[in-house]
């Protein structure tokens, strides 16, 4: 079916794409706008695959013919919330030795996707200036003068202003209806919202059938279809994610009342054994050591290992065929790399896994190719049949030193030349992208997203429909940098926290105090994510410099236990474990920091063993340093209702001597140790203790 899919939800001033799904490149497909608000001028263009701008706040409605029929696709748009804000630097603030500056400056940041040529800072007397209008938030731009990005300067603005409401649905057999509830509940800084209620244009569910009143939306029993969707916004200065049930007949929980039961699931939820787990991210070429070529064949022989550590997900960077050795530079999406060896192999290595115990998360490289793809050459040299599978910019945006073909140049983010930009207005790179996606489902366990904030909303939604349908545990984890809630509306289960990654390697400099960490946990409700959306903690990843390097030994094992403490999946980068200081460096195996290794162990078993480090919800925990830098202390409980735990973290040199009211026993659960006596205890860099006394 080519429905393009559920109602979307948008600020005015928002491009949203709309497309058919279950794309056959060949096929005629033409979009209609056929209601807007009465203020409205916006359109929608010729092709395939269009992109509705909302001018004024209101709903939208547009109409799909394709060969198997009408379909009707809403769009809700609201009011945008935004402020101008201005970013400056000065010569001084750049890096690097050398710097030939100029009157302009390129800028990039989220407010243009992060794509060079499109904003410029004009000189204003020892500052380049820009001003862009931003929503709530704090906003970093970065500052380059030439295409090169070899000498930055970085500005931080922040946007005052509410965040963004939540709303989760229930429901209930009530009086011979199906009645849907939505708790909605106000942004940290926002105002009480009103409940908006979307029905799906692919159900049969009439709107003549359904009474809505407030917060509660009520269908007659006989009134449901076979399948029903139920979409649901919180409205306030800003709208939330939409949350959604699927209703469907005939199933085995919920009472009716009229002796049929329904089924009723959430298809945004994160699969439930995502919360519990801890995941390990391998970058692939650097696993198997200094002398030693990595192959699949490599790692499977050192799984003994992964298994030791506990983990639950092994994450694996790209294996596809690529030139490179971080291997995000695809020739091709259907085949492994040769250095690594056969898809034999590399489902050998998956089977292994299996066998101990780990899912295996892929990694799901979709934004772009390898400028060495086959397709990107025959898109250049002006093949009719590869004309549209790239984007195209003009050459005068183009601030690289490329001699690009042609009289135009391919989009790329940042300053990544040589992995162009996939366009997705192209019914075939859907299509392409779709089959990738179905070629190594049913190999792993889960993928891993990279540059998902580059890939369209609409084909995220459908890629995950397409893999729940046959796998609901199968998991989908994003990269976006920075976070961005959108992303959990049907799309993905878990979410990097760019947010707790930063505030770590604050604290781990000594730019800011431990008890900053609070802070970035509330930044999750205020972005606007669900309560039941999972996010992935983490101090180390392929694309950022070692904690240890930039934060050094002293704090690194503070900030490791905060990721394994504080609620979210927890992720291991390998090498951390074991002392390695490069980004990517290789992994020290006869060399390594047993002792670290062993701590990584013991914290991974402290999580399973205890479910009150594993659920939503931290409270901060008064507590007097009585020896050491009290900047460097945090202490909070962890509860699940039958075990509360307190945890203290220590991110400074040597040990810290801190009291709390809060614990009768002094033996630190992590190690087995005594930490002190009579309410206090000693910490060198993390202790969890029992809270036995009563407030």
């Amino acid at each position: 079916m080519h429905h393009p899919g559920p109602p979307r939800f948008a600020t005015v001033g928002e491009s949203v794409e709309l497309a058919p799904r279950q794309p056959d490149p060949g096929m005629a497909a033409e979009w209609r706008l056929v209601e807007r608000p009465a203020a409205s001028t916006a359109t929608l263009g010729d092709g395939p695959v269009c992109h509705l701008e909302p001018d004024v706040p209101g709903v939208y409605r547009a109409e799909l013919i394709v060969p198997d029929g009408t379909h009707e696709q809403v769009i809700r748009a609201f009011p945008g919330v935004t402020e101008t804000a201005r970013f400056s630097v000065t010569a001084d603030d750049f890096d690097g030795d050398e710097l030939t500056v100029a009157d302009r400056a390129i800028v990039i940041g989220t407010f243009n996707d992060f794509t060079m040529g499109t904003h410029w800072a004009e000189r204003d007397g020892d500052e380049w200036v820009i001003e862009a209008d931003l929503p709530p938030g704090t906003h970093h731009a970065i500052f380059s003068f030439d295409g090169s990005f070899e000498s930055t300067a970085t500005d931080e603005v922040t946007v005052e202003g509410p965040g963004r409401p939540r709303v989760e649905l229930t429901s209930q057999a009530e009086d011979g209806d199906f009645v849907v509830s939505a708790d909605a509940r106000a942004a940290p800084s926002g105002s009480e919202p009103e409940v908006e209620f979307y029905l799906d244009g692919r159900d049969a569910l009439e709107e003549s059938a359904v009474t809505i009143d407030g917060d509660e939306l009520r269908v007659p029993h006989e009134a449901l279809p076979e399948m029903a969707r139920v979409h649901a916004v919180a409205v306030a200065e800003r709208h939330s994610v939409a949350d959604t049930l699927v209703v469907e007949r005939g199933g085995e929980n919920g009472e009716t009342g009229t002796g049929e039961t329904v089924s009723v699931s959430r298809p945004a939820d994160p699969p439930a054994w995502a919360g519990d787990a801890t995941i390990y991210e391998i970058f692939v070429r650097s696993f198997a050591g200094e002398t030693v070529d990595t192959t699949f064949e490599a790692i499977e022989r050192r799984v003994p290992y992964i298994e030791s550590l506990g983990v639950d997900v092994v994450w694996l960077t790209p294996v596809q065929a690529s030139p490179t050795r971080h291997g995000y530079h695809i020739t091709d999406f259907f085949d492994t790399a040769e250095d690594l060896g056969t898809r034999e192999e590399f489902e050998s290595l998956v089977d292994r896994l299996h066998d101990a115990g780990i899912r295996v998360v892929f990694d799901l490289v979709i934004n772009h190719s390898s400028r060495d793809h086959p397709a990107f050459q025959l898109h250049r040299a002006g093949v009719p049949e590869y004309a549209d599978y790239y984007e195209r910019i003009p050459v005068s945006q183009d601030v690289s030193d490329v001699d690009w073909a042609g009289t135009d140049a391919p989009g790329y983010y940042f300053n990544w030349t040589r992995i162009p930009n996939l366009n997705y207005d192209s019914l075939a790179v859907r299509r392409w992208m779709l089959d990738v996606v179905d070629e190594w489902r049913d190999v792993v366990d889960g993928f891993r997203c990279d540059v998902a904030w580059g890939v369209p909303h609409g084909f995220w939604k459908e890629v995950r429909e397409r893999v729940k349908a046959d796998d609901p545990e199968f998991l989908l984890l994003d990269e976006t940098v920075p976070r961005d809630a959108a992303f959990a509306e049907n799309e993905f289960d878990v979410h990097y926290d760019t947010d707790l990654f930063d505030t770590l390697r604050d604290i781990g400099t000594g730019e800011e105090p431990a008890s900053v960490l609070f802070e970035a946990l509330d930044a999750t409700a205020e972005h606007g994510y669900p309560d039941r959306a999972g996010h992935m903690r983490y101090v180390d990843n392929h694309d950022e410099d070692r904690y240890l390097d930039e934060c050094g030994a002293a704090s690194l094992q503070a900030a490791v236990g905060a990721t394994f403490t504080l609620p979210g999946t927890p992720m291991v980068y390998a090498g951390q474990e074991r002392g390695v200081e490069q980004q990517r460096g290789t992994m020290r195996w006869h060399d390594g920091d047993n002792a670290l290794t062993d701590f990584h162990r013991r914290l991974v078993a402290l999580r399973a063993d205890h479910a009150a480090l594993r659920v939503p919800g931290v409270c901060p925990v008064a507590h007097t340093v009585e020896t050491g830098d009290a900047d460097r202390v945090v202490a909070y409980e962890r509860t699940d209702g039958d075990e509360t735990l307190v945890v203290v973290l220590h991110f400074g040199d040597g040990t810290a001597k801190v009291s709390l009211d809060t614990i009768d026993e002094e033996t630190d659960l992590l190690s087995g140790n005594p930490v002190g006596g009579d309410g206090t205890v000693e910490v060198g860099d993390i202790v969890v203790v029992p809270a036995t006394r009563e407030r």
